[in-house]
């Protein structure tokens, strides 16, 4: 039997990195899921190969930080598999993805909007059916850098990315206690730098990589499917007595 089996699961973000290994992940264990990206061709994808594995998959587009989007994403899921079980909130931004005629205000209210806001409104969707049937798991994806400032060098102070994350970690928190008499459990994960698309133009800088690796005590960075199995443990009933949490999966960052 999977840890999942029965139960439906949606992912943001599922076109790539974090979210398509959750995704993935999540089918292997027995659940139906619902790839969703800003890219749907991404997302179906994914959603593709869970097919031809046999799995049970969906795709759709969504822009988390539209209300209706999320709104009508969540209907879409209960039309499809009939309910909703779990979140898993990976639809992320970081400035080095803006467009450079950006200014840091610009890039401010971009990366705020989806990583905060959109994490909230695709948690109000969900939320709102998963408490009328008493039980659910909404998964945010945070960052270390919710929990501690960036190293020395790596940030001016201004970056948004860190601010978005913080936000996410106390969200979590609020939405944890909030919902905890209802069924409803709300966790984050705190992935250390992790090979995705939002760092790779770090991680191909060779020099950077380096630098990145020797901030980590384990001396490496993180695969998507180490993250994936952190989300799983906190969508599962495993983790049944966890609520309002932030797991930090780093190979030691924030322990230092």
């Amino acid at each position: 039997m999977g840890r999942l089996d029965g139960r439906t699961a949606l992912v943001t973000g599922a076109g790539s990195g974090i979210g398509a290994a959750c995704a993935e992940l999540f089918s292997a264990e027995g659940a139906n899921v619902f790839c969703a990206d800003l890219e749907v061709g991404s997302a179906q994808e994914v959603a593709d190969r869970i097919l031809g594995r046999g799995g049970h998959a969906a795709a759709g587009s969504v822009d988390v930080t539209e209300r209706s989007q999320c709104d009508d994403l969540v209907e879409k899921v209960m039309a499809e598999f009939g309910g909703l079980d779990v979140l898993v909130n990976s639809a992320g931004v970081t400035p080095r993805k803006a467009p450079l005629e950006w200014d840091f205000e610009a890039k401010w209210d971009w990366v705020i909007d989806v990583n905060l806001k959109g994490t909230m409104l695709m948690s109000h969707a969900a939320s709102e059916v998963m408490l009328e049937a008493g039980y659910g798991s909404i998964v945010n994806l945070a960052s270390i850098i919710g929990l501690v400032g960036y190293a020395a060098g790596l940030s001016d102070g201004f970056n948004p990315y860190p601010h978005s994350k913080g936000g996410v970690v106390q969200m979590t928190r609020d939405m944890g206690v909030a919902f905890a008499k209802r069924g409803v459990r709300v966790n984050a994960l705190c992935p250390g730098f992790t090979y995705t698309n939002l760092t790779k133009s770090l991680t191909d800088d060779a020099d950077m990589k380096v630098q990145l690796e020797s901030l980590h005590p384990m001396g490496r960075l993180g695969e998507p499917i180490e993250i994936a199995y952190a989300a799983l443990y906190l969508a599962s009933d495993e983790s049944s007595f966890v609520t309002g949490s932030s797991l930090a999966v780093d190979g030691g960052y924030t322990a230092q």
